[in-house]
């Protein structure tokens, strides 16, 4: 007897970088990954309780739907997002319901939203480049920086880092200048790690400049936009975050 053959269905998932911030010879620069519906094997994933534990469990999840022959880690974090919010369509589909609760009111609300409605920043793609690399002059101190946009794997050495310290000097480590120090790439044209980390830690950076740095960076990261409006029994419209709770990959849960 022949052996059996099964298929799973596949959509490519537009990026919301469209690949210009990756190398030419990265396949992501190709601006589209292709994602197979989730299936049992990935439900299994999502509720492995070691993985929960160390919160892994979402990250092996989308490695093992993408189908692309990317790596995972070369991700940028808000094409990484822009996958998460697709294979959550793919899994359970477009319409995701999760409890509002207003202020003033004592009753939470059922809310349902369509997450294909969900739409891409807007961005200026002219200043996207192969290199990821963005500059900014900071307005107050008029230092020239130049930084760059994170991948999945800057973020696990940021928390890295911020765990690390946090076990040797037993103390609150600051996470914004910390994830500065990996973003900036160079002050003033000199590239040096040691330099930059000398700008951030030693009171060159001032906290208004660091400000605006950060808004030149939001404005310039490519993601998908999760703000939601919608409308309760009152009346009353709501733009917030979408939240995302257990519901969102299990929606046979509440949260």
């Amino acid at each position: 007897m022949s052996e059996k053959k099964f298929s799973v269905p596949t959509e490519m998932i537009d990026l919301p970088s469209k690949g210009k911030l990756y190398a030419k010879d990265n396949p992501l620069s190709k601006g589209s990954v292709e994602m197979k519906y989730m299936t049992a094997k990935e439900e299994d994933i999502l509720t492995n309780a070691n993985l929960l534990r160390q919160g892994l469990a979402i990250e092996r999840m989308l490695k093992s739907v993408i189908k692309s022959e990317i790596k995972y880690e070369d991700l940028l974090l808000g094409d990484r997002n822009a996958l998460l919010i697709a294979a959550r369509i793919l899994g359970y589909g477009k319409d995701y319901t999760f409890k509002y609760k207003a202020d003033g009111s004592e009753q939470e609300e059922s809310v349902t939203i369509d997450l294909q409605s969900l739409k891409y920043k807007e961005v200026d793609y002219d200043l996207y480049d192969e290199k990821n690399e963005f500059s900014f002059v900071l307005p107050h101190s008029k230092n020239t920086v130049t930084y760059r946009l994170l991948t999945v794997e800057d973020d696990r050495k940021i928390d890295a880092e911020i765990k690390g310290m946090k076990k040797v000097a037993n103390a609150e480590i600051g996470q914004l200048s910390t994830r500065l120090k990996h973003q900036i790439t160079s002050v003033n044209g000199d590239y040096s790690t040691k330099t930059i980390r000398e700008f951030v830690d030693e009171g060159y950076l001032l906290a208004r400049d660091a400000v605006a740095l950060r808004q030149d960076i939001a404005k310039n990261t490519p993601d998908i936009d999760t703000k939601v409006t919608f409308t309760l029994n009152n009346g009353e419209e709501i733009t917030t975050d979408m939240p995302m709770g257990a519901s969102f990959f299990f929606p046979q849960f509440e949260d």
